[in-house]
């Protein structure tokens, strides 16, 4: 990412830890990230937590209340609408044979390609796709690859159109 810098900034309600910041990050009350990456001219808003080792592209636009987990890649020019949450983990547990679980788990990376767009309340799980110029629709629960300039909707995730082209 052209011009970052790694930053560490509480100011109040915003904590931002070891993260590397592009030019032109705008993010707003209430935001959580921590050693991430956040790409040129993207715009996270109020209530987001975006988790290490996870990164997010040039231009893109999170909306309120989101959450990028660990392992989440965001392409450049990607909407992300309010309420979304990523899964990164496919069998989650708070025990394993009685005792509390600390690091035993599976980390499975998601990828979203250049230009998608997820609607509000969207839930994507994790170890999947979402092709370029994908769309998820308002409150769908993705559970497998998305293919670029498609849209999917409902739950689970179901094909409603393909389309020609970009839209960029």
């Amino acid at each position: 990412m052209t011009g970052t810098r790694r930053v560490t900034i509480t100011e109040g309600n915003v904590i931002i830890r070891e993260t590397q910041l592009g030019r032109n990050v705008r993010y707003f009350g209430f935001v959580n990230l921590y050693e991430c990456a956040i790409g040129d001219d993207t715009k996270i808003g109020t209530f987001v937590e975006v988790q290490k080792n996870s990164t997010i592209g040039r231009r893109c636009k999170i909306g309120s209340h989101s959450f990028i987990c660990e392992g989440v890649r965001i392409g450049d020019d990607v909407f992300i609408g309010h309420g979304v949450m990523f899964i990164n983990d496919r069998n989650p547990h708070a025990i394993l044979d009685g005792k509390p679980i600390v690091d035993e788990w599976t980390l499975e990376e998601t990828i979203v390609e250049d230009g998608a767009s997820i609607g509000s309340n969207a839930t994507i799980m994790c170890g999947i796709r979402i092709g370029k110029d994908a769309m998820v629709g308002a409150g769908a629960v993705v559970t497998r690859d998305v293919l670029p300039n498609t849209t999917v909707v409902g739950n689970p995730a179901r094909l409603l159109e393909r389309r020609p082209g970009t839209h960029r």
